[in-house]
């Protein structure tokens, strides 16, 4: 296995651990009727919008799992097109909505943004939950774009077809008009 591609499956196995996490809070919450994300409690208003807390934060926690499952996808995408392309869009949407999430609350904790909500009350918490969170995030893009990128070099269907190279002689595929064959990976 190349290095490249431990760093890969590593990438895809963090994230998809920190949606695990994810969905073990959110099932914490649900538990004890409570909203928000651990150290960040939601305002007292909210409730008044939300008709069945624990409902809520329990569909909270199957959105963690199907999060987890795509990650998990990006070990290794299927070719087909109607699995790999949908999982990337998913990815990519979860990465924004994560990503959104962190700094959102990043902001709170730091007091820059009174809007979402007061100072967190048990600041370790609030980090712990913001380091989990930044490193799911970047985890899960790591591994979105390196399953991106290994597609397009793996698929011989997406590629384009060979052309022949003057001079060269052997029946291999050539990388295009005027470039000598690539030597062989390691």
């Amino acid at each position: 296995m190349s290095r490249s591609h431990k760093k890969h499956v590593a990438a895809a196995v963090t994230a998809c651990l920190g949606a695990l996490a994810y969905t073990v809070s959110k099932v914490d919450l649900a538990r004890d009727g409570e909203l928000g994300m651990p150290g960040f409690p939601a305002p007292t208003e909210a409730y008044a919008a939300v008709a069945d807390v624990e409902t809520a934060q329990l569909a909270n926690a199957a959105l963690g799992l199907l999060m987890a499952v795509v990650a998990l996808l990006l070990v290794r995408l299927p070719r087909t097109p109607l699995v790999r392309w949908p999982a990337l869009l998913v990815s990519w949407a979860g990465i924004a909505m994560v990503g959104a999430g962190v700094l959102g609350f990043g902001a709170r904790a730091a007091g820059l943004a009174p809007s979402l909500g007061a100072a967190p009350p048990h600041m370790p918490t609030a980090l712990t939950a913001l380091l989990v969170g930044a490193v799911w995030v970047t985890a899960w893009a790591i591994a979105a774009v390196s399953a991106t990128r290994s597609r397009r070099r793996l698929c011989p269907a997406d590629a384009d077809p060979p052309v022949p190279v003057a001079g060269h002689r052997g029946g291999g595929r050539s990388p295009g008009p005027g470039l000598a064959p690539r030597p062989p990976r390691r």
